[in-house]
């Protein structure tokens, strides 16, 4: 490593475990909170205010936030959880190759007893709850519960309605359709595509394509270890070479090996490209920054990505663990799920009140649809640890050219095969 790249790593650790910030560790009157959602999404939004309700509920005690980037956590979580500046209560992300593993590690407190004394499992149903429990493997679906999603989440596909109807176009509601008014953009020299390969986004669309071909049991082999999996059967193949073809026929950029996921969203919400398949997470942020145009939503043709939100968990070095499930008490009440949901968000336990906006009525009924049938396929990048990283770079060499997309899926399928044992198979 470079002496350049050397201090670069080391300034990003410090600015995750927070050096030089942690005094109110360990004071009883502090909680510490990490979470990595932006002010204007809405679970920044309800967040915030659950921040000021614990703090009216709770005298003299005073929340130490601090935001950090998905990224930062992803990457060194094991390391910082393992020392003097974890924080009481952070948010992490679900899955096998993330809590899962933390959880085998013996990094995250066991809630169990708490969930079953707060009556938070009665509030997460079936399907929702698989995230939040893991055995002794590390596997998600049984075990005991290591966190706790107040909000679900899905990938849908965004579209601008202002330029679909200057193109004649109605909503994409199958896979025809969608390729079809990618196809007419493109003629018309518009690259309809907002994408974002430094990230996940990239690795999302990827194994989206996939999941239009995909069933349960395809889903549970590669994400639950039900049987041996594939990655040259005709459903992954059809993902890999259905995204090189988006790519040839110019639907995807080749600049967007470099995207961020927020250069794309904000891309998508400036107007620039017609479409973005992302998840539900920005769909606040849209419906809040959106002035200039008219736009919507309708679900992913087939399976999708989706599952609970990412998770409250408690480090197992956390001195403040009361206070800490006090804070998730908050955000699972009745009024914080309800702010939840009206900024934009999908709530696990509404209060029943009705929604009164349109849009986000659509996307509470959506993820109901979705849920209800059976549809939501988890994660890409949960099955294995650094599969996450390992993604990302496999589909940018497919965008820049370097790879090839049966190339890909072999290098793929050789990171999977290597190291899914650490995760129960």
């Amino acid at each position: 490593m470079s002496k350049r790249l050397l201090v670069a790593a080391v300034a990003a650790l410090m600015a995750v475990a927070g050096c030089g910030g942690s005094e109110g560790a360990s004071d009883p009157n502090t909680l510490k909170l990490w979470h990595y959602e932006g002010p204007d999404s809405a679970m920044g939004v309800a967040w915030a205010e659950a921040i000021k309700q614990f703090e009216a509920t709770h005298p003299g005690v005073k929340v130490q936030f601090e935001e950090k980037g998905f990224e930062q956590i992803q990457k060194t979580a094991s390391m910082v959880l393992n020392s003097k500046d974890a924080p009481d209560i952070l948010e992490y992300n679900k899955g096998n190759a993330t809590a899962g593993l933390l959880s085998k590690q013996g990094l995250l407190t066991d809630m169990s007893e708490e969930v079953a004394k707060r009556g938070w499992d009665r509030k997460l149903g079936p399907g929702i709850d698989t995230t939040a429990k893991y055995d002794e493997r590390g596997v998600m679906g049984s075990g005991k519960w290591y966190g706790i999603p107040n909000y679900a989440e899905y990938v849908m596909v965004y579209y601008n309605k202002t330029m679909f109807d200057q193109q004649g176009l109605t909503a994409p509601k199958t896979f025809d359709e969608l390729t079809a008014a990618m196809d007419k953009f493109a003629k018309a020299g518009v690259t309809p595509l907002a994408l974002g390969g430094a990230e996940y986004p990239a690795a999302q669309l990827f194994y989206q394509l996939a999941l239009t071909k995909a069933d349960r049991a395809w889903v549970d082999k590669f994400q639950r270890y039900t049987g041996d999996v594939n990655f040259h059967d005709n459903t992954w193949v059809f993902g890999a070479e259905t995204f090189a073809k988006w790519l040839r026929e110019g639907y995807i950029s080749k600049d967007s090996a470099g995207v961020k996921a927020e250069d794309m969203g904000l891309a998508f919400m400036q107007g620039k490209h017609p479409i973005m398949i992302s998840g539900s997470w920005w769909y606040g942020r849209v419906q809040a920054q959106v002035k200039d145009f008219e736009w919507a939503s309708v679900p992913w043709p087939g399976m999708t990505s989706g599952s609970s939100g990412n998770l409250w968990v408690v480090p197992k070095g956390s001195k403040n663990k009361q206070l800490a499930y006090d804070f998730i008490e908050i955000t699972m009440s009745p009024a914080i799920q309800d702010k939840l949901r009206d900024a934009g968000g999908i709530a696990v336990a509404p209060s029943g009140t009705p929604v009164t906006d349109p849009k986000t009525k659509q996307l509470n009924d959506d993820f109901k649809a979705i849920s209800d049938a059976d549809k939501l396929a988890f994660y890409p990048d949960w099955p294995a640890p650094g599969f996450y990283d390992a993604q990302v770079s496999s589909v940018q060499k497919l965008i820049t050219g370097q790879r090839g997309p049966h190339e890909v899926l072999t290098e793929l399928a050789d990171y999977y095969k290597e190291n899914t044992a650490s995760v129960g198979k």
